[in-house]
């Protein structure tokens, strides 16, 4: 397919987990049919390969391995077709609230930060973060709710909530294939100490830690399923369990329960705190939200 005029896309389709947006290519015009045309149809499938190839996510860096591993055949097809995996249906719907007048104001997240692919890039990639102003440790609910009541005068939204997950999806896509990178220096080592602390101290019924699965036990089977590190690079995710995309600290909770122990209200400083612990121990991996997990 080709246009006229000062601008055309060339597909750049990103690889497995990537997402596939046409990338634009300024101060090109083709006439269909015309040896230009001729000639990006020969060349298409070598630039598509090596577009694809450029893009591969990192699922392992120094032995930090994405949950996306240890996932059969099946679930990772699911999470690397954006036309079948489900979580994009929640990143759509962020999509439309990203553009839509959400306070009394007036205003809209797009009114202010404009395209959300330039001005979200490598954002979800270092959440949670130290903000002072803000009273510590804030994640990216957080920050989204923060800027809903402190600058568009709308109501916060609720923890896990269909509009939150939504615009949570949104945003993270922007920053798929980018390294996870959050600052663990300054006064958020406390933070992350006190992340550290939850994810090795034993609780519940079953008297279980983190670090007893996802770290002593990570690779061994538990009935028909591999343990994973527990890694959240791919959130927000779909749970195929769940039938349904939620957050980081739904996962938490999950777990906690799952090892009959009372769990932390989303957006606490206990989930807050093992979110920067969690991420820190993922850094490297490439962000692949919103993903697909089992």
């Amino acid at each position: 397919m080709t246009r006229s005029g000062a601008e055309s896309a060339v597909p750049c389709p990103p690889g497995p987990g990537a997402g596939a947006w046409p990338r634009p290519v300024a101060g090109r015009s083709r006439v269909a049919g015309g040896p230009g045309a001729r000639a990006l149809c020969l060349a298409l499938p070598a630039l598509l390969w090596a577009c694809a190839a450029l893009a591969q996510p990192v699922h392992e860096v120094d032995g930090r391995r994405s949950g996306y591993l240890d996932m059969d055949a099946a679930t990772q097809a699911l999470q690397d077709d954006d036309f079948l995996n489900p979580a994009m249906f929640a990143a759509d719907a962020g999509a439309a609230l990203w553009d839509q007048p959400l306070g009394a104001d007036g205003q809209s997240c797009a009114g202010c930060h404009g395209d959300a692919a330039q001005a979200m890039a490598g954002v979800a990639a270092r959440y949670p973060v130290w903000n002072e102003g803000r009273g510590g440790l804030v994640n990216l609910e957080g920050r989204i709710n923060a800027e809903l009541t402190g600058r568009m005068a709308a109501p916060a939204l609720a923890p896990d909530s269909a509009d939150l997950v939504a615009l949570t999806a949104w945003i993270t896509l922007q920053s798929r294939g980018m390294p996870m990178a959050v600052d663990i220096t300054g006064p958020a080592e406390a933070a992350w100490e006190a992340g550290r602390r939850f994810y090795e101290t034993k609780r519940g019924q079953l008297n279980l830690s983190c670090a007893d699965c996802h770290q002593d036990l990570a690779g061994r089977r538990l009935r028909g399923d591999v343990i994973s590190q527990g890694q959240i690079n791919a959130w927000p995710a779909y749970r195929l369990l769940w039938d349904d995309t939620g957050s980081r600290h739904r996962m938490f909770a999950w777990c906690n329960t799952a090892i009959r122990a009372e769990p932390f209200a989303a957006g606490s400083p206990e989930y807050l705190a093992l979110e920067l612990y969690v991420a820190w121990r993922g850094r490297g991996l490439s962000v692949e939200g919103p993903g697909v997990r089992r």
